[in-house]
């Protein structure tokens, strides 16, 4: 299966900042969070073992610059779902929305594993990653409105976030990713699952 794009691109090879977050996220998606210290992305990025901190004060602070980036991109997928729904409707809007938050994860699973741990991003100590996390979730209520119109509100949006959150956990680090091999059938099985409940719902999309 080809590597993921990371969310830290090194655009320029020259920036260390850019490097050393790479290094930073390959290092989570091959190995988790606890193999992740300065002195190994240091290494990664083939730079002195003091060199990251010219730029993050530390592992934490690279967690959180990861996390936050991760909630940014999350957003934006969610909202690139929702600006279809006048042509799509209330249903595909739902299918595509879950779509994304699921491949997200299975884009990205180490960062995603992260990135609702505050034991590893401390929202209090990183408001950008706070502030970034809400609206992620902006987005995801915004689908909600969109599909239900006067009838959504937090609870209904907190049973979807359970879902597709769900869903992705079980894909990630879950038995549905040992049950399903590779991300041409993860991703088919989450369209089929997300298309079963968006039939089951009573949406009327003339409404």
């Amino acid at each position: 299966m080809p590597r993921p794009t990371p969310i830290a691109r090194d655009s320029e090879s020259s920036d260390l900042r850019q490097r050393i977050l790479a290094g930073a996220e390959a290092l989570l998606e091959e190995r988790g969070a606890a193999a992740l210290s300065l002195r190994e992305v240091a290494r990664r990025a083939g730079v002195t073992h003091q060199a990251p901190y010219h730029h993050f004060a530390d592992r934490e602070t690279i967690l959180a610059e990861l996390a936050t980036r991760g909630f940014a991109e999350l957003a934006r997928r969610l909202a690139e779902a929702n600006e279809a729904f006048p042509a799509a409707g209330r249903r595909a809007t739902l299918v595509a929305s879950g779509a994304a938050y699921v491949g997200f994860a299975l884009d990205h699973p180490g960062v995603f594993r992260i990135m609702f741990r505050p034991d590893m991003c401390d929202p209090a100590r990183f408001p950008a990653a706070q502030s970034a996390g809400e609206a992620a979730h902006a987005e995801l209520r915004r689908m909600v409105a969109l599909v239900h119109g006067p009838q959504a509100d937090e609870a209904l949006a907190s049973v979807y976030w359970s879902l597709v959150h769900g869903l992705a956990g079980l894909m990630v680090d879950g038995p549905l990713g040992t049950q399903l091999p590779g991300a041409r059938a993860r991703r088919a099985h989450t369209i089929e699952a997300l298309t079963r409940l968006a039939a089951l719902l009573p949406l009327d999309e003339a409404a």
